[in-house]
């Protein structure tokens, strides 16, 4: 639950936005403090939407990026519901540009039974398809198009403090070629992904215990392709500690992964490659793919641990994307709730700079309810995707009352849309408790099984020996 919301009326509107980034850096020096309405902390999908769309409304926005575009990410396929978001920024045709056209997903089990699901088949207005992208092109077009709206975008500028100061919040900044500096915002969205800059630092950020994995992953040559019009689907394989992932892009290169309990992780020995390579040989469809494949970039290691902020909002500020919230990426939900939070938070942002308490408690109120709601659709699939009650019915599935296009709609990244979407995933969760009993021998010991896991700590490698 948020705190209660104080507001102060003391801002003072600022006389337009920063110039150029040229000349904002020649003014910065270890005892400038600069001025801006809004301060965004991170340079992904997340602070490029929000800074992208400020800033079109007038608004002076500084953005600040710890790292250098481009760089090397996992997430890489997006979802339909980002294309509405991805035209509303201006780049639709720029990603499509660069991406791999994605029509839907496969899921295959064990035994070795794959089921498509296209996104044509989704209820309601949602797009037909989507794309997969490289995140270190698609990040950095996010972050070009959001200095060509009038974003101060800088790079490699880290902030390692936030305080509050009557009115305003203080920010310190490291800057790597020009040493220490300050900005003093009206609003700041933090936006830092994963490193959760806020939710870390004020001991908000909660990991769910319950849902603890880790993922092996890297770019690959020579992988086949699914044939005819599936060639551009994500494919998600389960195995019997995870599932594993194929996702193609363009250029002949596949990224390939496997989430899997931090316990077995733990059993590697040799390099990440190897132990990624392992692992996919248990998987028929999957080892003869990767045949032929040769590494394109180095295979690394992380913690996907679950977590949430126990706040997702304040007085002058707001969280947006993984800087909140992070869940389990097998349904490629991750930009798209990034993009789309950034997209809810501007009316919020507005109205705290506008200085109109009631209209700032309301727009907060609705983009805590769209955030959650969202995250909240993905998570109850995510949760118990490995388990053999989901398993099973990926496999075989039905569309009585039109359940399993209600279940596209949701990997399309609209569980949470229409009436007759989330009335028949109801359905579809009853027909998933019902089953469940059904396989309740296999049930109790696959959740058992996770039990023990959760006990294994793991960060980045190193539980690795």
């Amino acid at each position: 639950m948020d705190g209660p919301i104080h507001f102060n009326n003391g801002f003072g509107r600022q006389s337009g936005r920063p110039g150029s980034r040229q000349r904002s850096r020649q003014m910065r020096s270890p005892t400038t403090v600069q001025d801006t309405d809004v301060l965004i902390i991170g340079g992904g999908p997340a602070g490029t939407t929000a800074g992208a769309l400020l800033a079109e409304r007038g608004h002076a926005v500084i953005l600040l990026e710890k790292d250098t575009h481009p760089r090397f990410h996992i997430g890489e396929s997006l979802l339909p519901g980002n294309l509405r978001i991805l035209e509303r920024l201006g780049v639709l045709e720029a990603v499509a540009g660069i991406g791999e056209f994605k029509p839907g997903a496969d899921f295959t089990a064990p035994d070795g039974n794959t089921q498509s699901f296209p996104f044509a088949r989704a209820l309601g207005d949602t797009p037909a398809h989507a794309y997969q992208v490289r995140r270190s092109e698609f990040d950095a077009l996010l972050f070009r198009n959001c200095m060509h709206k009038g974003v101060d975008a800088r790079e490699r500028h880290r902030v390692v403090a936030l305080t509050r100061e009557g009115a305003m919040h203080r920010a310190s900044v490291v800057a790597a070629d020009e040493g220490q500096y300050e900005i003093r915002a009206r609003f700041v969205v933090d936006a830092s992904g994963r490193d959760g800059f806020m939710a870390k630092r004020n001991g908000w950020q909660r990991r769910n215990p319950r849902h603890a994995s880790a993922a092996v992953f890297g770019h690959f040559r020579n992988v086949a392709r699914r044939s005819g019009d599936r060639q551009g689907n994500i494919s998600v394989y389960w195995f019997e500690h995870g599932w594993c992932w194929m996702i193609p892009l363009k250029g002949d290169v596949m990224s390939v992964g496997a989430v899997c309990l931090p316990s077995y992780l733990k059993t590697r020995q040799g390099d990440l490659e190897s132990f990624l390579r392992s692992t996919l040989a248990s998987v028929p469809e999957a080892a003869a793919r990767m045949a032929n494949a040769e590494a394109a970039s180095p295979v690394s290691a992380t913690g996907n641990y679950s977590y949430r902020s126990r706040r997702l909002h304040g007085p002058g500020y707001l969280l947006a994307g993984d800087a909140f919230a992070f869940i389990d990426p097998v349904f490629s939900s991750g930009v798209y709730l990034a993009m789309n939070g950034a997209l809810t938070c501007i009316p919020a942002v507005e109205a705290w700079l506008a200085g109109d308490q009631r209209a700032y408690a309301r727009a907060c109120r609705h983009y805590r309810q769209v955030v959650n709601s969202k995250i909240d659709a993905f998570s109850w699939f995510i949760y118990r995707f490995t388990t053999p009650t989901m398993r099973d019915l990926f496999r075989n599935p039905r569309n009585d009352w039109q359940v399993e296009q209600a279940v596209i709609s949701m990997l399309a990244g609209d569980g949470d849309g229409t009436r007759d979407i989330v009335s028949r995933l109801r359905l579809f969760k009853t027909i998933y408790y019902s089953y469940r009993m059904r396989l309740i021998g296999a049930s109790v010991h696959a959740w058992w099984r996770r039990r023990r896991a959760w006990r294994v700590p793991f960060v980045d490698e190193t539980l690795l020996p």
